[in-house]
Order: C-alpha cells, then sequence, then structure tokens
C-alpha cells in the first residue's frame, strides 16, 4: 500500500477514536450532581421543607435529563467543530499534494471531504448547537436558583409561603423555556431538504 491508503486508514482510525467519548455520553446514562446543603437544613419549616423536597424530587427526572442531553450535544459539538477546523485546514494542502497517478491519493482527499460534510450536515440538521446551549442554560438557571433559595430566600418575597410560590412558578418558566428551545429547534424535513439541495448545487 501507499503512503496516501496508509493516510487514509490512519485518519479513519483518529476519527473513530475520537468519536468514542461521544459514543459514550450516547449510550451511558447520568449522575445529576451533588446539590450540596439542601432543603433539610435551610430555614424553612418543617411543612416547607417537605413540600420543597417532594418538588426537587419530581424535578430529578427533568434534571438528569437535560444534564445527558447537554452533554451528548456538547461532546458532539466539539468533536464537529474540531474535526471541521482540522479537516477544513488540511483541504488547501491536500488538493496541490494529490498525486493524479495513485488513486489512493484521490480517495483519501474523498475520506476526508466526506467527513467534513457528514458532520457539518449532522451538526446543522440536529441542531446540536442549539440543543446544546438550551439544556446547558436550563440546568445552569435551575441549580443557580435553588442555591439563591437556600442562600437567599428574601429574594423570592417576604412570606415563606410567597417565596416557596416565586421558587416554583421560577421552576416553571425554566421548563418551559427549556422545552420551547428544544421543540422548536427541532429539525424540521423541510430544512434538511434545503440543505441537501444547496449543498448538491454548490
Amino acid at each position: 500500500m501507499t503512503i496516501w491508503a496508509w493516510l487514509s486508514i490512519g485518519y479513519l482510525v483518529v476519527a473513530f477514536l475520537t468519536f468514542i467519548p461521544t459514543l459514550s455520553a450516547l449510550l451511558s446514562g447520568v449522575k445529576l450532581n451533588g446539590e450540596g446543603a439542601s432543603f433539610e437544613e435551610s430555614r424553612f419549616s418543617p411543612e416547607a421543607k417537605e413540600r420543597l423536597a417532594q418538588h426537587f424530587s419530581r424535578l430529578q427526572g427533568t434534571l438528569a435529563f437535560w444534564k445527558r442531553e447537554a452533554s451528548r450535544n456538547a461532546r458532539f459539538h466539539y468533536y464537529c467543530l474540531w474535526w471541521t477546523i482540522i479537516s477544513s485546514s488540511m483541504m488547501p494542502f491536500l488538493t496541490q499534494a494529490i498525486d493524479g497517478k495513485d488513486p489512493a491519493s484521490k480517495w483519501f482527499l474523498t475520506t476526508v471531504a466526506t467527513h467534513i460534510s457528514l458532520l457539518l450536515g449532522f451538526h446543522r440538521g440536529l441542531k446540536v448547537a442549539e440543543h446544546f446551549k438550551a439544556f446547558r442554560h436550563g440546568e445552569s438557571e435551575f441549580y443557580d436558583m435553588y442555591r439563591r433559595l437556600l442562600d437567599k430566600p428574601e429574594t423570592f418575597g417576604e412570606s415563606e409561603e410567597e417565596q416557596i410560590r416565586t421558587y416554583f412558578d421560577e421552576t416553571e418558566r425554566i421548563r418551559r423555556f427549556v422545552r420551547t428551545a428544544e421543540t422548536d429547534s427541532l429539525p424540521m424535513l423541510e430544512d434538511v431538504r434545503e440543505q441537501l439541495s444547496k449543498r448538491n448545487s454548490s
């Protein structure tokens, strides 16, 4: 085999090995971060602590989903980002170095170009960046509010009942934001077709 054939094999191997962390995130579950101080250690009354603890327990599935989706989209986003930068930087030099007498050199160029095209297609079609930002923002917003309720409950209102009600309302607002961002950024068939037609015409 020529050097170009070895380069093609090496490129595919490295591309797959660097995809393993993303694949691992897609297949594995996540554990919620330790939330530190709990409501049991707060200054709320026993009845309020019970309401807050039950509310948080019902949210754990949602928080785990947000964290899992943020992790999956983050890893795939950065995988696409780095490989697109690296491969795109290589292309001008590869086109000059192609050996017309060696078909393997053309296959190497095709391999790199196909890899870039697939990454860009999946990244745009699946709205990876949008999902990453939405889930990460929702997760961070909730835990910031959670800590603020424990540290500065007075910022949620004057009475205990007002503080709890405001906390519940803010939690629902964050959930609606993430849900809206998720559904608004779902890939539509028309969007995919438009991107494919643009790519084919270019």
